[in-house]
């Protein structure tokens, strides 16, 4: 029963002692577990580092060594001296948490004294277990003596009988007996404790093992989750950017075709523009053509009946002349001597009338020049008032020509002139950033007067003046400002100017 017991208790400690046997080599090296009566030492490589607990039914000992592995020592001892009965050894963990566990049996409950000497540990029975050993070793030959020992026998018990040896022999063997099956119960109840120990030590590893692996899982589902996320992620942004670039696409080729679109209507309005001022141009240059060749055939008529009135008149002036010459001849000597001395007299008072004239003028044209400037800066300092109409002068009836266009830089401001043939009746009209003065009963002389000026890269509030014949025998000039200021008119002579005030610096 005892051999079954210990080849269980071996078949359950071999795989937890191989664990342990693996453990590092700074680890405590159990060497030694010897036994010397009553006492139990435990050697090692290091100083031993321990718990203890006891055990009942039968009394056991046990001594954890931390940190330690056994190293050429028996798994199990019997000693059955009387009071130890037996030694087993056993190891748990490996490495840092590796465990050396030393289990004594006792025969009896005992009181025991733990001592640790350098790398040893002793274990000492408190009180009497010595001397029970020392007493039990010499009846340990239990059972009938062999020939030739019975003297020895009796020799043991002095004054017993025969009788009582064989009783002391048979009461010897029967306390050998139940201390082999209290060793036996023992190391059975140590096998069974160990056995669940094992049993818990391999559902705590499965339940780690297990736990491990669901964190593992959980972790690879994770890390899938996470990269099937980010795929989803970087598969969405890729096709929002894709959607963005399309649309941008989409919208630059919209923004081209509006573009595109624009030009063309642009240039179309441009050159149905053009084709009307032509047509005007043609129409006026018709009806001009046509005033013209009626105005020539009207002068060659007149002028033949005039040529033949005058003729008429002529000769009855000649024979009236004839028949009064010599009166006339007196009369006019007569009257050249008075006209003579008269024209003396009128050309002394014309020249005295032409030099006050001038005086005149010059005061004129110089009140003229400080009063536009006094304007000036009163329009500068003050609200703009509405345009007016520049100083009428006398205007005949006469069909006049605009002989030139032209743009001037004055200190203080700007200056657009249109030069006629004589002074002309004119009317300004003000827009938008645009003035428009219209020349009446006047025609171009040129060509080139219809041109565009541009003046846009001047110090200037002017952007471009636009010459162009208008309605009922006019003509239009259109000056584009680049921002409104306040301007003048004036006509001296056959000028007509259009001051404009210089726009302040930014």
């Amino acid at each position: 029963m005892k051999a079954i017991g210990l080849s269980l208790l071996v078949c359950v400690l071999m795989p937890v002692m191989a664990l342990a046997q693996e453990g590092k080599a700074d680890l405590n090296s159990i060497t030694s577990v010897s036994v010397r009566g009553g006492t139990v030492e435990i050697v090692g490589t290091k100083k031993p580092n321990f718990t203890t607990f006891t055990m009942t039914d039968p009394p056991r000992l046990v001594i954890d060594i931390s940190e330690a592995v056994f190293s050429g020592v028996k798994e199990d001892q019997t000693v059955g001296n009387g009071t130890i009965s037996g030694i087993r050894t056993a190891s748990y963990g490996s490495d840092e948490s590796a465990i050396a566990r030393v289990l004594i049996g006792y025969e009896r409950e005992v009181e025991t004294d733990i001592q640790a000497t350098g790398n040893s540990l002793v274990v000492n029975v408190v009180g009497g277990g010595g001397a029970a050993v020392a007493a039990a070793a010499p009846t340990a030959p239990a059972g009938p003596a062999p020939t030739g020992t019975a003297p020895a026998a009796t020799a043991t018990t002095p004054g017993g009988t025969p009788e009582q040896a064989t009783v002391a022999a048979q009461t010897d063997q029967q306390q050998q007996e139940r201390a082999a099956a209290n060793a036996t119960a023992a190391a059975q109840a140590d096998q069974q404790q160990q056995e669940r120990a094992a049993a818990n030590a391999t559902a705590a590893a499965q339940a780690d093992r297990q736990q491990q692996e669901r964190a593992a899982a959980d972790a690879a589902a994770s890390a899938q989750a996470d990269a099937e996320a980010r795929r989803q992620s970087e598969a969405r942004a890729a096709a929002d950017r894709k959607a963005q670039e399309e649309s941008a696409r989409v919208a630059a080729q919209q923004a081209e075709q509006e573009r595109l679109q624009q030009e063309r209507e642009a240039k179309a309005a441009s050159a149905a523009a053009e084709k009307q001022r032509r047509e005007e141009e043609a129409r006026v240059a018709a009806e001009e053509k046509k005033r013209q060749q009626a105005e020539a055939q009207a002068a060659a008529a007149s002028s033949a009946e005039e040529r033949k009135r005058l003729q008429a008149e002529e000769r009855e002036r000649q024979r009236a002349a004839a028949q009064t010459a010599a009166e006339e001849k007196k009369r006019q000597q007569e009257e050249a001597r008075a006209a003579a001395e008269d024209r003396k007299r009128q050309q002394a008072e014309e020249r005295e009338s032409q030099r006050a004239e001038a005086q005149a003028a010059a005061e004129e044209r110089k009140r003229q020049q400080q009063e536009a400037r006094q304007t000036r800066v009163a329009q500068a300092e003050t609200p703009r008032a509405a345009p007016r109409q520049g100083d009428r002068l006398a205007v005949s009836s006469r069909r006049k020509t605009m002989t030139l266009v032209g743009f001037a830089q004055e200190p203080t401001a700007s200056r657009v002139f249109l030069r006629t043939t004589e002074p002309v009746s004119f009317n300004v009209t003000e827009g938008e950033r645009t003035v428009v003065v219209e020349l009446e009963n006047t025609a171009i002389a040129e060509t080139n007067n219809t041109r565009p000026l541009d003046t846009s890269f001047f110090d200037t509030a002017v952007a471009s003046v636009d010459a162009d014949a208008g309605p009922s025998r006019t003509v239009r000039v259109s000056i584009r400002l680049k921002e409104q200021v306040s301007y003048q008119t004036r006509q001296e002579g056959n000028e007509l100017s259009i001051e404009f005030q210089r726009p302040a610096r930014r």
